[in-house]
């Protein structure tokens, strides 16, 4: 499986949140799958094609016009970009204690749920999910609020899958060797 970050070394956006404490190690720690930029970057795309088109073509002499759609693009560029930035230092980490789920670029969001809470996990795949190689987690828990239910665009998700479950249900054979 291919982590971010392995072991000891987790990336400087995810480390101030882990506990200084030896209990607390880091198990897996992933980016959302980079299909989540999919969708804004082919509409950036597509804005691209139709500016260029309707420059060269029916509003070649319409100035005016023809500065509002490129206008319309460059926000829809820029749209693409901060959603890439978002996505770049957003991370979904396992420790030994719990899960976090970080987010958000100019406001930070940390939602975390201890392995301790978690009752009940399933992932499902969509028919992008299947075609790209992503999955969304949902967790369950005894508790009514939930700061962390679900969790989209997951990579690798029946890797992970089993990986957290091993975390959460430990096999009594675990401490035997």
């Amino acid at each position: 499986m291919r982590l971010v970050s392995s072991g000891n070394n987790p990336p400087r956006e995810v480390d101030k949140y882990l506990l200084l404490h030896e209990r607390e190690h880091q198990v897996i720690t992933v980016r959302m799958h980079p299909a989540v930029l999919l969708a804004p970057v082919a509409i950036a795309l597509a804005g691209l094609i139709v500016a260029v088109v309707l420059n060269g073509s029916v509003l070649r002499d319409q100035h005016v016009i023809m500065a509002i759609v490129w206008i319309g693009w460059i926000i829809l560029f820029l749209r693409a970009l901060v959603l890439a930035a978002t996505w770049s230092i957003e991370y979904f980490v396992v420790t030994s204690q719990r899960m976090i789920l970080t987010s958000g670029l100019l406001t930070r969001k940390v939602a975390m749920m201890p392995l301790n809470k978690v009752t009940d996990m399933s992932f499902q795949r969509s028919l992008g999910g299947r075609l790209f190689g992503y999955g969304e987690f949902i967790l369950e828990s005894a508790g009514q609020d939930q700061a962390l239910r679900n969790i989209p665009y997951i990579p690798y998700p029946e890797q992970l899958y089993l990986e957290v479950c091993d975390l959460l249900f430990p096999s009594k054979d675990d401490g035997d060797d």
